[in-house]
């Protein structure tokens, strides 16, 4: 059981110990209980007898998908605690049974379960449990760099980007910065970053982090940057494209070229 304030990085603690344990070849399974309704969590959970697809399109169910992985319940605290008390016993006595049918379905699947700092320790009944309790990110100060290089490789991939890496002064911000939002807004500041840098470096700058002596841009001038880094990298991406640059930005073509005459951008730059 993984516990912690919000955004102190738990479903990454719990993924990184599925990726560090025997299991790691097998399959992992995300049961996110905050974001089920209550009347769906059992079905979610437990399968469909008849097949037919839950939520998220699997008739087995987040715990017979684990089998011989790890079933990662994050905020276990948000379950209905009926169905919580039937996943207990599921793992308690090795089995489980899917409502429609009869026979008993084997529980082969490591349990790992988030929760809130403020919930109860004994959410878990008498399931014999190892807890692990994060602290927020200013409480530990030297897991930022290291987190920050794994979230710059993670959203870097998945967009098909090759950064250089931080600067200097980027490195020694991250440090000072107070992250209110802990890791999840490390990460956040991260994606936004390599989303705006221009040429692969982040800079401090694009991390939007305070530095000494720095003059406080007005509210409009930080909007006016904001957007023409916004519609740079997207128009980078796109080689010019206004019309499939608007898509990805979720506007209407006539509203985002409107945005880039204001920002004065021109796309022909960026055009292959």
């Amino acid at each position: 059981m993984i516990a912690g304030p919000a955004g102190s990085g738990r479903k990454h603690f719990a993924r990184a110990i599925h990726a560090w344990s025997r299991r790691a070849g097998q399959p992992v399974s995300v049961f996110p209980a905050a974001s089920t309704p209550e009347g769906l969590q059992q079905r979610e959970l437990f399968g469909t007898a008849d097949g037919s697809a839950t939520l998220g399109d699997n008739s087995a169910g987040a715990l017979a998908s684990a089998a011989g992985g790890s079933l990662i319940v994050d905020r276990i605290d948000q379950l209905d605690p009926a169905v919580r008390s039937e996943l207990i016993q599921a793992f308690q006595t090795g089995s489980f049974r899917r409502a429609g049918r009869a026979e008993p379905i084997a529980t082969n699947a490591r349990l790992i379960a988030t929760v809130a700092d403020t919930a109860a320790p004994d959410i878990l009944g008498s399931l014999e449990t190892e807890v692990v309790t994060l602290e927020g990110l200013d409480a530990r100060r030297e897991d930022i760099l290291p987190l920050a290089a794994h979230f710059l490789a993670e959203v870097a991939e998945d967009n098909e980007v090759r950064p250089i890496g931080f600067t200097t002064d980027a490195r020694h911000w991250l440090v000072e910065e107070v992250f209110a939002g802990n890791v999840r807004e490390l990460r956040e500041r991260i994606r936004q970053s390599v989303r705006l840098s221009r040429d692969g470096v982040i800079s401090a700058e694009s991390l939007m982090l305070a530095t000494d002596g720095e003059e406080v841009p007005s509210f409009k001038n930080a909007k006016r940057a904001f957007e023409t880094r916004y519609v740079e990298g997207l128009l980078r991406r796109c080689s010019g494209n206004i019309s499939r640059a608007a898509r990805l930005a979720k506007k209407d073509r006539k509203d985002f070229y409107d945005v880039i005459r204001r920002t004065g951008v021109d796309p022909g730059e960026f055009r292959n």
